[in-house]
């Protein structure tokens, strides 16, 4: 095999590698994202420990169900509230833990009798280390540092797209389907209104033409 033909083997196979790495790192830094349904007159609460002096940003969206609205608190350590919403579709809070402990993220459906909503949350707790070798000398970046580091920023950021496009199309979807059933309900009902008036209609007509028969009277 030709040496031109080795080097370019080589340098294939070792952006393989870094790329693998930084999907498989990226993976471990990611925080906590979920999607759950909270239930109609419901509570749920997420707990996370956090040490002192930590960055910390909550972002939710209510994604199907009712008005896409629902309450939201985030307490402290000692349960003192934080951050609070109230009937909101969503929202994204950033803030710097001043207490050691284990902080509440609450979601609420308490107002709402008969809707079940799809609740999405991420939080995101502390700052993304840097990748590993890279940015952990005093020196200049290597080119192939500075490509892994723009390759995760990049991911980083189809990822983010990726979520909120998913999201938007959950909304989208959710609002056609339920636009389509109040159609199909409001042409059924007219198909039966009109059925029934038309029904009407010809015991009416019918009536106009039917001939009636004389009334005798009986002589004293």
């Amino acid at each position: 095999m030709c040496t031109s033909c080795k080097s370019d083997m080589m340098g294939l196979w070792t952006k393989w590698i870094v790329l693998t790495v930084i999907l498989a790192y990226f993976q471990i830094a990611a925080g906590v994202e979920l999607t759950f349904e909270l239930l109609d007159n419901a509570k749920d609460c997420f707990y996370e420990d956090i040490k002192l002096n930590t960055s910390v940003s909550l972002e939710f969206q209510v994604v199907t169900g009712g008005s896409y609205d629902v309450d939201v608190t985030l307490e402290d350590p000692t349960r003192e509230i934080i951050y609070r919403q109230v009937k909101s579709q969503f929202d994204t809070h950033m803030f710097t833990t001043v207490k050691e402990g284990t902080y509440a993220v609450c979601f609420s459906n308490e107002f709402s009798t008969f809707s079940h909503k799809l609740v999405y949350m991420d939080l995101q707790v502390g700052d993304e280390p840097p990748l590993p070798g890279v940015g952990e000398h005093a020196t200049v970046m290597t080119q192939m540092e500075m490509s892994a580091q723009e390759i995760h920023q990049s991911l980083k950021s189809i990822i983010d797209y990726q979520t909120h496009h998913r999201l938007r199309e959950a909304q989208g979807r959710k609002r056609a389907e339920d636009l389509n059933d109040r159609v199909f309900w409001w042409s059924l009902m007219e198909t039966v209104l009109i059925l029934f008036v038309s029904i009407g209609q010809v015991f009416i007509v019918k009536n106009f033409f039917t001939e009636r028969k004389p009334t005798t009277y009986n002589r004293l």
